[in-house]
């Protein structure tokens, strides 16, 4: 059968003995795995700011001693800071909340630095230009921080809170791999996520606050849907509890969970893990990146390569 040398062609395998595969470059080499926490957090009332970050500062630190990469908090995590003081409206509730954000922030960045730990802030409402919004942040373990704002407020926080839509959609470097950050409703939108897709995500996370099992269905089934659309991993973390004196923030009802596509190399039923329902918690989980390499590649199905970009495309026209 060997025509073209004429049987003389030699193919010569050597094996390194000292290969170790669990071991990767001191300088340089791409992760191949992620460790990620999500807290699923609990509403109670606080005296003060320092409470909040007492229990923050609690679950970064627990999911830092179990070396996770990033930890995620849901969406309007401090919410419980809307019942220090007795306000007219919800309205004004969410715009005192909003006066926390900055001292927040700069408190949880210096806990991922501190901690060594990656930090998806949940969500916190922001004042820019007189206008509210509903804004991630993303506090990285090097000390620096970026922003995904909310790009679909829901009826009710359009109705109650006069809350806006960002028009940024953001892939992010870490140093354990690309990922994007989808608030709550912006999972229910398969366009973004797909977007998001087209920009080699690995990981989507979706910090969520939802008050029904109905909602957090909706979530949950959309966060689904996205991780076998777009061959990635989707961490959602959302909250429980109640806020008697909060308006509009009075009930929740959250089961957090990892996310996987779905074929032989994943669990069969798409779910790496996930939390007791409203139960504090926090869930730890390790993601294999080079399985979403493989399954885009050899899966049963391959969404990203078996998609038809000559008949249908999808085209980000904010900025």
């Amino acid at each position: 059968e060997d025509k073209e040398s004429k049987g003389y062609a030699t193919l010569l395998q050597w094996y390194n003995l000292y290969y170790d595969a669990s071991k990767t470059s001191l300088i340089g080499g791409q992760r191949t795995t992620a460790r990620v926490g999500c807290v699923q957090w609990q509403m109670r009332p606080v005296k003060s700011v320092a409470d909040v970050l007492q229990q923050v500062e609690y679950f970064v630190d627990a999911l830092s001693d179990y070396q996770c990469d990033a930890a995620l908090f849901p969406e309007f995590f401090n919410a419980p800071l809307m019942g220090l003081e007795t306000h007219k409206t919800s309205l004004d509730a969410i715009k005192d909340l909003a006066s926390y954000t900055s001292e927040i922030v700069d408190a949880i960045s210096k806990m991922a630095v501190s901690y060594n730990i990656n930090i998806i802030a949940g969500s916190m409402p922001v004042i820019e230009d007189s206008q509210l919004y509903n804004v991630a942040y993303l506090c990285r373990r090097d000390g620096t921080i970026d922003t995904q704002y909310k790009i679909h407020p829901t009826p009710s926080e359009k109705r109650e809170w006069i809350m806006q839509g960002g028009d940024q959609l953001k892939v992010f470097d870490t140093d354990f791999g690309k990922i994007g950050i989808l608030i709550c409703y912006d999972s229910e939108f398969p366009e973004l996520a797909r977007l998001l897709s087209e920009e080699d995500m690995q990981i989507l996370f979706v910090p969520f606050w939802t008050d029904t099992k109905t909602g957090y269905l909706r979530v949950k089934y959309c966060a689904q849907a996205r991780a076998i659309e777009n061959e990635c991993y989707v961490a959602i973390a959302g909250s429980v509890g109640n806020l008697p004196k909060v308006d509009n923030a009075v009930i929740q009802y959250a089961q957090s969970a990892v996310f996987s596509p779905s074929d032989f190399a994943f669990p069969h039923d798409a779910i790496m893990a996930e939390t007791t329902p409203n139960t504090e918690m926090t869930l730890i989980v390790d993601l294999d990146l080079e399985k979403l390499k493989k399954l885009q590649n050899e899966g049963s199905v391959r969404n990203y390569l078996d998609r038809r970009r000559d008949l249908y495309k999808i085209k980000w026209l904010g900025r």
